[in-house]
């Protein structure tokens, strides 16, 4: 690795000392910042073979994360649905997704301070790790809630919210894959994004629609369950809100690390 980035560095520096020369300047001047940018990408992202552990936990994190959302997508349709058993169990396996993904964060951060990995990104980096790991966080707090407050959710509407929960999840499950490939490729990142974006609009519009339903169709609702209702859309809402969140970080250090 370090035989090859050497080699780059060499190649880039006998290409400045020649700009002089025209056919070498045109050539320098078409060429320079995309070959700069490969070579801070790899230099960058090779880093991580300094320590295979790093690697290990990032993939480990984000199946929990991955495994929390389709519990919070579960525990939704469950609870809707009456299934009271199937939504304790992913009450449940959402607790202990949220513990061991706390546990794999702590040890991705002691490895970039203890192998100082990409110290120009690592603030940003951690930083992505963090808002991540909130996802889980968002969904065992909304499951939690519906146990405790156990919102009457009409027949009439059923049927939205759970498709705003699926909506919510579908964001979840586009960024997800883009926050892997940022390791990997970061120059591919961008096209998963707008899927991203894709499902949190479509999940803003449909829990608009559904306190439409709840303020100006549900006449037999008393202003306090159509309250209840309307806060409960909001917060399966606001899980759609961090995967838009994690989609925007990961756009801002794509183009931090071209510059």
């Amino acid at each position: 690795m370090i035989y090859s980035f050497l080699k780059y560095i060499i190649t880039l520096l006998l290409l400045i000392t020649y700009t002089t020369h025209d056919s070498y300047h045109v050539f320098f001047s078409r060429n320079q910042t995309n070959f700069v940018h490969q070579i801070k990408s790899r230099a960058m992202f090779n880093i991580f073979k300094t320590s295979r552990s790093v690697i290990l936990n990032m993939d480990e994190f984000f199946d929990k994360i991955d495994l929390g959302n389709l519990n919070f997508k579960q525990g939704i349709h469950n609870y809707i649905n009456g299934n009271t058993d199937e939504f304790l169990k992913n009450i449940n396996a959402i607790m202990v997704l949220e513990s061991e993904a706390d546990s794999i964060q702590r040890k991705i951060e002691n490895e970039f301070y203890l192998h100082s990995l990409m110290p120009n990104y690592a603030s940003d980096v951690l930083n992505l790790i963090e808002s991540v790991d909130d996802i889980v966080d968002m969904g065992k707090a909304v499951l939690r809630q519906f146990e405790v407050e156990t919102p009457y959710i009409p027949e009439t509407i059923r049927n939205d919210y759970l498709e705003l929960a699926n909506l919510t999840s579908k964001s979840v499950e586009h960024v997800i894959p883009a926050a892997r490939t940022f390791f990997v490729q970061p120059e591919k990142v961008k096209d998963g994004l707008q899927k991203v974006l894709f499902y949190h609009r479509e999940t803003d519009n449909l829990s608009t629609n559904i306190k439409r339903k709840i303020f100006q169709q549900s006449d037999e609702l008393k202003l306090s369950e159509k309250i209840h209702l309307r806060y409960f859309a909001l917060h399966i809402e606001q899980v759609s809100d961090v995967a838009k969140n994690i989609a925007q970080q990961l756009s801002s250090l794509v183009i931090k690390i071209k510059i």
